[in-house]
């Protein structure tokens, strides 16, 4: 496995990243530490999080996953300077002011409070704010990049046109562009990134970690049906995915299982990985043997054919 530059960014990340969505949620902290000493372990090096998770879960006020990676960092079985952290701030339901500067400064200062750090690599705007100029957040995080509180910044969930305008924002202000983008994406979902904006951050040297490259775990295979999927966390978005189209997805990915013996969530994120334009997909895991899929990835590559196969069967 060898680690990927990260667009312009200087930062170099795992093949797959670790989506820090699920601590202190699904994963409790115990369970959180053991999960991360294993991929790391496994030459991995990459985490996700945001300020806002897990704020869906009734008591929690977001930060939780922040605080559980602080928290793991805070033992020092792994360096600082050994992990990658990418955390986010600008979620609507976090605070009205979004990406306005003085928000953006009091989110970073508090996101490295709770990740008992001094310092993020990659900070990106969750979402979208049009009701604040490019230049005010831009200028937000020039000021922590001054102050070396954060080291590159990128956005999550921006159009292309969007994209276009921060970078021209940027620019003609001289001030820190965005790097990457974070977009979803996946074998089912797929015209969120496939076109206009993948061909911007080819031709502009945008790192992309795309996120939900399990389809909130529809493409493991487990869901072929919707009572598959009652009772679990995030089982209210699988019936979306059970359809003609999804399960000629699912039918590929068994067929390319056959000829590698992969899982079929490892074959589903290794596609991912290996698309023009992305540089790591993100995705979570809740226990050792989820995550060996995750490592598995990492360390798989598929053929042209294979490729092929699985590409056709979504498209």
């Amino acid at each position: 496995m060898e680690l990927r530059p990260l667009g312009r960014t200087g930062l170099s990340i795992s093949p797959v990243v670790f989506g820090g969505n699920v601590f202190g949620w699904t994963a409790d902290e115990k369970t959180s530490f053991d999960l991360l000493d294993q991929f790391f372990g496994a030459g991995f090096n990459t985490i996700d999080t945001a300020d806002v998770y897990s704020k869906w879960v009734p008591g929690h006020a977001g930060g939780e996953s922040e605080t559980v990676i602080g928290n793991w960092l805070k033992r020092g079985t792994v360096a600082r300077d050994k992990a990658v952290i990418v955390t986010k701030v600008g979620h609507p339901s976090m605070n009205d002011d979004r990406l306005k500067a003085r928000w953006i400064v009091k989110a970073a200062e508090d996101s490295l409070t709770r990740l008992n750090t001094d310092y993020i690599d990659l900070y990106l705007s969750h979402f979208p704010d049009d009701s604040t100029p490019h230049e005010e957040t831009l200028g937000a995080y020039q000021k922590l990049k001054d102050e070396g509180k954060i080291r590159a910044v990128g956005c999550s969930n921006y159009s292309a046109e969007q994209l276009k305008a921060a970078l021209e924002a940027s620019e003609k202000n001289g001030l820190p562009r965005y790097d990457v983008l974070q977009p979803e994406y996946n074998l089912y979902t797929r015209n969120t990134f496939e076109g206009p904006i993948a061909d911007l951050c080819i031709a502009e040297d945008i790192g992309v970690i795309s996120y939900y490259a399990l389809a909130a775990g529809f493409l493991t295979g487990k869901y072929r049906k919707p009572e598959d999927a009652e009772g679990k966390a995030r089982g209210y978005r699988i019936p979306d995915y059970i359809n003609e189209r999804g399960l000629k997805i699912l039918a590929a990915l068994d067929d390319v299982a056959a000829e590698t013996g992969a899982g079929l969530a490892s074959i589903a994120i290794a596609w991912v990985a290996a698309r023009p334009g992305i540089t790591a997909p993100i995705a979570s895991a809740t226990s050792p043997r989820q995550l060996e899929a995750l490592i598995a990835a990492g360390n798989l590559t598929l053929t042209d054919a294979q490729i092929a196969k699985l590409t056709a069967a979504g498209a």
